[in-house]
């Protein structure tokens, strides 16, 4: 590295590859089923259609940006990608929005939801605002004493939940008899048509496979990102797809169409059914590592995205800060942990990450569209990896995310006015910074210098 300020490149594939997984195998995987079942009438050659499209979309998503981070192997990741090819508003926009709600939401969310696993289990009484406060400080001092050590967490944690899902997926496809002699109950679409049925849970699923994005930020740390990167986010989408195409077929295997369609805990009703009263426990262990792993992954890539603008003079510039033993954004990280931890103290993150956690899918529609952007803007950088298909396989990523917003919009149009108003008070805020930014950039120099190559 060049400077005292500058991150470490200590993330190899195998590393990249699994904080990609990590970071979206999450919750979604343990409820989403059971709505798309709902919303598909019980159809399971439709519900698995869903359920292929919608990771066909997110690959294309993920090889898209591919091109984007071994072109830019830069701390910052998408926002650099939207700075470079929009401007630094769209990008300040997208940094504000993730870093009070939709970043440090997921965070308060996911503390909150291990809480409410972890407290059943313990021989006394724990409030659950202590242990969610005691899981983000645990995550963010295993991330601040540097990303070797975090990174060697997140892949620990995310090969144990993969593996287990993949074999509990097995298990349940080889031993279900489909639900057979279980008792059933009729199915009702919940939005009375099978076409509005597919739209609504497509968008849970990609919910469900939302995630893959965050790595982009941890490109800067990355060696040889040029070639490391693509493959690595490429490859974690596809096996996503597979992984999850199959702990679905494992579920109507062991609980049926309608079974699934009725659960309101599909995986551990799967579970139960097939391996008894060791279920439980089997569940519950792979939600809190699942929880944990997706904890780690947030924090242990977000904050470089904070850094990468306070370089830029958006935000404060002590966030700047590389530790010198540790050569983490020791600052970056705890401002957003101790963000998180409030808002999960407060209890008032689930209402805010409601509202503004839809906007997140213009900006990876913008990050997308920053691949033709930059196509035309910097035709001579180079490019090791170039997106196949283009321009269909972007165009179509941004079709997806636009229909998903769209969707949003009609639905819930009180849900999402509120979220758009919030990310659009990002922008008196950016024309106060930027004037301030500028003075500081200037006094320690261009945040351009000394950038990772």
């Amino acid at each position: 590295m060049t400077g005292p300020n500058e991150l470490r490149r200590s993330l190899g594939f195998t590393d990249l590859l699994l904080i990609t997984i990590g970071t979206v195998i999450g919750s979604g995987i343990y409820l989403v089923p059971s709505i798309v079942m709902r919303q598909t009438g019980g159809h399971t050659g439709l519900a698995f259609t869903v359920w292929a499209v919608a990771g066909f979309l997110s690959l294309l998503g993920a090889l898209t940006y591919a091109e984007l981070g071994a072109m830019k192997p830069e701390a910052g990741g998408l926002y650099a990608y939207l700075r470079d090819a929009f401007g630094p508003l769209p990008a300040f926009l997208y940094g504000w929005a993730s870093f009070l709600v939709i970043a440090s939401g997921s965070i308060a969310a996911l503390a909150v939801a291990f809480a409410n696993y972890l407290s059943p289990l313990l021989p006394f009484h724990v409030p659950g605002p202590v242990i969610s406060l005691a899981v983000i400080l645990v995550v963010a001092l295993i991330n601040i004493r540097g990303t070797r050590g975090s990174s060697t967490v997140q892949n620990w944690t995310t090969g144990a939940k993969f593996g287990v899902l993949f074999l509990l997926s097995v298990v349940l496809t080889l031993r279900g008899t489909g639900g057979a002699g279980l008792p059933t109950a009729p199915i009702d679409v919940p939005n009375g048509s099978l076409a509005a049925g597919f739209g609504a849970a497509m968008i849970a699923v990609l919910w469900a496979y939302e995630g893959w994005q965050y790595v982009t930020f941890s490109a800067g740390e990355a060696k040889d990102p040029q070639r490391t990167f693509p493959r690595a986010i490429s490859i974690a989408t596809f096996l996503l797809i597979v992984l999850y195409l199959m702990a679905n077929l494992g579920y109507v295997r062991a609980l049926g169409p309608a079974g699934v369609a009725n659960s309101q805990r599909v995986a551990a009703d799967a579970i139960g059914t097939i391996l008894g009263p060791v279920a439980g426990a089997v569940v519950t262990a792979l939600i809190l590592v699942s929880i944990f792993s997706a904890l780690n992954g947030l924090v242990l890539t977000t904050p470089r995205m904070y850094y990468a603008m306070a370089r830029d003079g958006l935000f404060f510039q002590k966030l700047t800060s590389v530790h010198p033993r540790f050569g983490t954004p020791a600052i970056a990280i705890v401002t957003l942990t101790a963000w998180g931890a409030l808002l999960a103290a407060s209890g008032t993150f689930s209402q805010l990450l409601t509202y503004a956690v839809f906007t997140g899918w213009i900006f990876y529609a913008l990050g997308a569209l920053a691949v033709m952007m930059l196509r035309r803007s910097e035709p001579n950088v180079a490019r090791p990896f170039r997106v196949p298909g283009y321009p269909l396989t972007p165009i179509l990523f941004v079709v997806a995310a636009v229909a998903l917003v769209l969707n949003t919009i009609i639905t819930q149009p009180g849900i999402s006015s509120i979220g758009l108003g919030f990310v659009a008070l990002g922008a008196p805020v950016f024309y106060i910074w930027r004037p301030r930014g500028r003075a500081s950039v200037a006094a320690v120099g261009s945040p351009a210098q000394g950038r990772d190559r």
